[in-house]
């Protein structure tokens, strides 16, 4: 159930962060050749996933379990 439980932390946190910027900077973004694309969305997305989102879902989750 653990590793069911964190992927849904993930899935919960990617994206709608995906989502959002795609949606504010999918434009620009589809100007770019895929590797340049891919990479700046990896550079915003890996550290707002691991240092904001993923924390903040996780300690979500687990008060609503408390």
């Amino acid at each position: 159930m653990k590793k069911f439980k964190n992927a849904l932390i993930v899935w919960i946190a990617i994206y709608p962060a995906i989502t959002a910027i795609l949606l504010l900077f999918g434009e620009y973004l589809n100007e770019l050749p895929i590797l340049v694309r891919t990479f700046i969305l990896t550079i915003i997305l890996v550290p707002l996933m691991v240092y904001l989102l993923i924390p903040f879902w996780t300690r979500v989750l687990t008060a609503s379990k408390k």
